[in-house]
């Protein structure tokens, strides 16, 4: 549990849950990194590009969990449908989302 999350600041979120009742997982890399490997599901939108892809994402009426290399890329995705009035949480590293679904 981080200092955020003890100081009542953060709340931890369960992705699982969330995952299981429909969200989407947008992995925010590069094509490039996506194609070397990725979550399997996932939908590849870069971060220099989900701002003009909101429409198309708010279309799935879904959560989303956005996933990158470290988590930083994804932590700009998420603030950045959040401004949208998008459902989003900031899934971290593409590699451990699986542990993080179970």
């Amino acid at each position: 549990m981080g200092l955020l999350e003890l100081l009542g600041l953060k709340s931890k979120v369960d992705l699982k849950e969330i995952y299981s009742n429909g969200a989407v997982i947008i992995d925010v890399r590069t094509p490039m990194e996506y194609k070397q490997g990725h979550y399997k599901g996932s939908i590849n939108i870069p971060l220099d590009k989900i701002g003009g892809k909101v429409k198309d994402i708010k279309k799935k009426n879904k959560a989303v969990i956005a996933v990158c290399r470290s988590g930083a890329r994804s932590g700009q995705a998420t603030s950045i449908l959040k401004q949208n009035d998008i459902e989003a949480y900031n899934g971290g590293p593409w590699t451990s989302l699986n542990s993080k679904l179970r």
